[in-house]
């Protein structure tokens, strides 16, 4: 390289103390740089050309070393993995894609799912600082049984679509309409007492216990609705104001809703001794559903005519006119779980269970079960629903909410499963059809741990103990 000194052209003289450390670069003129013809010019800074550098001089060759042969192999591999994750084609000085032409994801993040290769990899050092995703093992699903555990005989069970015969007390006590009389089966005993009869030109249409468990509503094929005191089988008052049968009962504490055929629902106060206190005209047809909200504010009805009517304790016009089913509504039941929740089940030309928010009137939600909803039931234990079914499955189907996958199908009954009543636990269901049998089935858990299996069982409700 030549000098400076020969480029400046200085005096003789000053070679010897002119230092050109001590000349500003400003005071250098321009001069043109004149390559040599045998020798490569270089500037006085050094930039690196990047097509031509060897980047891996400065990564972790694999060599072995020359003082250990082996001896720093593993630590080298160890150390480059954790630094720059695993290179499925190794350095190779020989190879052919050598780290002169570097990897095309060099210095781009990459997730390995493939899980730690290293004792030091960091998924294992620091999992609990860092957002790793965790798989949890899949919940496993709650078995539920496919047979009754208990079955009871019920001759002369009406095989009606309209009637509602069977109910289970807070004193768990089961009530049964079959034909003109109402039989008692207690569920702690066994033991089962005639509570009524009503005489050969009258006969049981709909069974409702009170809330208590005390008193039960008896409708009649008359149009009445009778009161009796359950634990003495004694009745207490009858009451009238339909003209035909009152097949759908609801109690609301001291108030008693009917549903008739006559097309009109009619509050009975047990307080006051005048047969009704107030009429809900509404329907074009049967009354058939009826069910009071969970905090008694506001009741849902549902006809043959294949509305849901909504309305209050004050109302004499129902304040929602849910028109969406195709069919008879019969199946209806409160969400204990969410406010104002309701749902409805429709006959078998519409076969839809329907979700309805009752503060706006907005459909949330429907499911196509494929055959005719019969009845339906809330869990206070869970998050789920059962429902009942005629043509053409003649099933019990259980479903969780709000995702409305099916939980259980439960089969059995040879004829339409048109009642439906649940245990005061919340654990158990009955089930009765017109093929004269009442069926129990453990669907549900329990508040805090699952119910417990029961030994299976059949028992009679009519040809042994009850003629």
């Amino acid at each position: 390289m030549e000098s400076r000194k020969s480029r400046l052209n200085l005096p003789a003289g000053m070679e010897s103390s002119l230092r050109l450390d001590s000349i500003p670069a400003a005071h250098f003129p321009a001069i043109p740089k004149t390559p040599s013809p045998s020798k490569t010019t270089y500037g006085d800074r050094f930039i690196p050309c990047r097509s031509s550098s060897r980047l891996q001089n400065f990564a972790l060759a694999e060599k072995p070393s020359p003082a250990k042969e082996g001896g720093n192999d593993a630590y080298s591999r160890l150390l480059r993995a954790e630094l720059f994750g695993h290179d499925p084609a190794p350095y190779s000085p020989g190879a052919q894609g050598s780290p002169i032409s570097p990897n095309k994801n060099l210095f781009r993040f990459k997730t390995d799912h493939s899980g730690p290769s290293s004792p030091f990899s960091v998924t294992t050092v620091a999992a609990h600082d860092m957002a790793v995703e965790v798989s949890t093992p899949p919940k496993v699903p709650r078995k539920i049984p496919k047979t009754p555990h208990k079955v009871l005989d019920a001759p002369s069970l009406q095989d009606d679509f309209y009637l509602n015969l069977v109910d289970w007390s807070s004193q768990n006590a089961l009530a049964v309409g079959l034909g003109t009389c109402v039989y008692l089966w207690s569920a702690t005993t066994s033991k089962v007492t005639k509570l009524c009869d009503l005489g050969n030109r009258d006969g049981v249409s709909a069974i409702q216990w009170s809330r208590e468990g005390s008193y039960i509503a008896i409708g009649t094929s008359l149009g009445d609705v009778q009161i009796w005191d359950g634990t003495k089988c004694k009745k207490i008052r009858s009451m009238g104001g339909h003209l035909t049968r009152t097949g759908v009962l609801a109690w609301n504490s001291c108030i008693l809703s009917s549903g008739s055929r006559d097309k009109n629902i009619l509050h009975h106060d047990l307080r006051v001794p005048g047969d009704f206190v107030s009429k809900l005209v509404g329907h074009r047809s049967e009354v058939c559903g009826l069910k009071w909200s969970h905090d008694d504010r506001e009741l849902a009805s549902g006809g043959n005519d294949n509305q849901l009517l909504i309305w209050n304790q004050r109302s004499q016009s129902p304040l929602l006119k849910l028109t969406e089913h195709t069919a008879a509504v019969k199946a209806i039941t409160w969400s204990p779980h969410q406010h104002s929740l309701v749902a409805s089940g429709g006959g078998t030309a519409d076969r839809c269970i329907r979700f309805w928010n009752t503060c706006n009137g907005n459909m949330l939600n429907c499911v196509d079960t494929g055959s005719q909803v019969c009845n339906l039931a809330w869990s206070k234990n869970v998050n789920e629903l059962v429902s009942t079914h005629g043509y053409s499955q003649n099933q019990i189907m259980v479903w969780k909410y709000p995702s409305l996958s099916k939980v259980a199908t439960l089969t059995g009954h040879t004829l339409r499963v048109l009642y439906l009543a649940m245990s005061p636990d919340g654990q158990t269901i009955v089930t009765g059809a017109g093929d004269e049998t009442l069926r129990f089935w453990n669907v549900f858990p329990s508040m805090k741990t699952p119910a417990p299996v029961r030994d299976t069982g059949v028992w009679s409700l009519g040809r042994t103990h009850i003629r």
